[in-house]
């Protein structure tokens, strides 16, 4: 299989497991327990805070662990509006996951003012648009992510903080941790959500920085856990693991980065060579791994189709986000960007890894053309056909 939806997840990294199976196996205490077997878990399950907090410039007790990104961003949002009651108006651009748009929706359902922040035709959000009178104060979260998981466009963070000093900030950094320097005092955020899975860890572990002084009463309440953060038992081998892919991601990101960007680049090349009126949606400030395309006569093509007949030809990519893939809607971040409703239907996203090679490249795109090539000489036919 060519494996072109590393954004979607990638593959565990065999140092990765190596570095988890002792924690599956003779080294299962619970990390709460107070006897030998519990404290070595407890000291795993610190180091690996201490790990990677010290990646994004955090302090250790600032970073607590969760199941994934979804479970950070609804934390946030929901511990802020019902736990905390600290904010009584939430502000998210338009193309953010829907981890973030779900429960933002669920907040205004029960009272709280949701804003949408929009972008421009590169996915950028648009800060000329924001009205500071009405959002720069301390009971707003506004929320955008670091970075899109569909087109792999960057987010002015650091621009956004300026622009709103007295606001709750927070900012999902899933895909771009890892892939780009993040630092959380530079980018001046209040709260960062992580996840393993993309780049080369376990799924089912993530973490949510909390800026110290800032307010996040728990959403998960249980025995205590995480500080009396999140309540549940740490699932000490997932940690681990967490902290192993992210300690070789950010050790060997700038290698990373020039391979994936150059596979991006041939991609890109090869894919505007061999298909005529193709649409690229990535931007140039964008993630090293995401390529996103669209079609300019879509209304003509499948979008459903084009990711099946790539799969019967062994070749893994999606039409964007993962979470929404089998339901084949519209893309809402192209429709965002001012895509027609017919691009955003049919759009293709692939996305590399650091174990991805050239060769994939090539037959991905010379598979992608074949296959637009096929559809439109099909469509073509049928359009004469029905004219005689």
């Amino acid at each position: 299989m060519v494996y072109l939806d590393n954004a979607a997840t990638t593959r565990l990294d065999s140092a990765v497991l190596d570095a988890m199976l002792p924690w599956f196996g003779e080294d299962y205490g619970n990390a709460s327990a107070l006897y030998t077997l519990g404290r070595k878990a407890r000291v795993a399950v610190e180091k690996a805070r201490e790990t990677i907090a010290h990646l994004i410039g955090a302090e250790p007790a600032e970073l607590f662990f969760t199941s994934g990104g979804t479970e950070a961003n609804n934390t946030v949002l929901k511990s802020l509006a019902w736990q905390s009651r600290s904010i009584a108006t939430v502000a998210i651009s338009t193309i953010e996951h829907h981890a973030i748009i779900h429960p933002a929706q669920a907040l205004a359902e029960h009272g709280i003012e949701l804003v949408w922040i929009p972008v421009d035709e590169s996915g950028i959000v648009r800060l000329d648009t924001i009205d500071r009178g009405k959002l720069d104060r301390p009971d707003v979260l506004v929320s955008v992510m670091h970075s899109n998981n569909e087109t792999g466009v960057l987010q002015p963070i650091a621009e956004l903080r300026q622009l709103l000093p007295n606001a709750l900030l927070h900012t999902d950094a899933v895909q771009s941790f890892g892939k780009v320097p993040l630092d959380v005092h530079q980018l001046g955020v209040d709260f960062v959500t992580l996840s393993a899975h993309k780049i080369h860890g376990p799924k089912g572990i993530g973490a949510l920085y909390v800026r110290r002084g800032v307010r996040l009463e728990p959403y998960l309440h249980g025995g205590g856990q995480e500080r009396g953060r999140r309540g549940g038992t740490e699932a000490v081998a997932l940690i681990v693991g967490f902290a192993e892919a992210a300690r070789r991601a950010c050790a060997e990101m700038d290698d990373r980065a020039v391979h994936m960007r150059r596979l991006h680049n041939m991609l890109c090349q090869l894919l505007c060579e061999q298909i005529p009126d193709v649409r690229i949606n990535t931007p140039s400030q964008s993630l090293p791994h995401i390529l996103n395309i669209s079609f300019l006569d879509a209304e003509r093509l499948d979008g459903e189709a084009i990711l099946q007949l790539l799969d019967m030809r062994q070749i893994a990519c999606s039409n964007g986000s993962a979470c929404t893939s089998g339901s084949m809607q519209p893309s809402h971040v192209l429709l965002a960007m001012g895509r027609p409703d017919t691009e955003a239907r049919a759009a293709v996203r692939f996305s590399l890894s650091k174990d991805s090679t050239a060769d994939e490249v090539r037959t991905a795109a010379a598979a992608l053309a074949d296959i637009i090539a096929e559809m439109r000489s099909v469509e073509h036919s049928t359009s004469i056909f029905a004219a005689q």
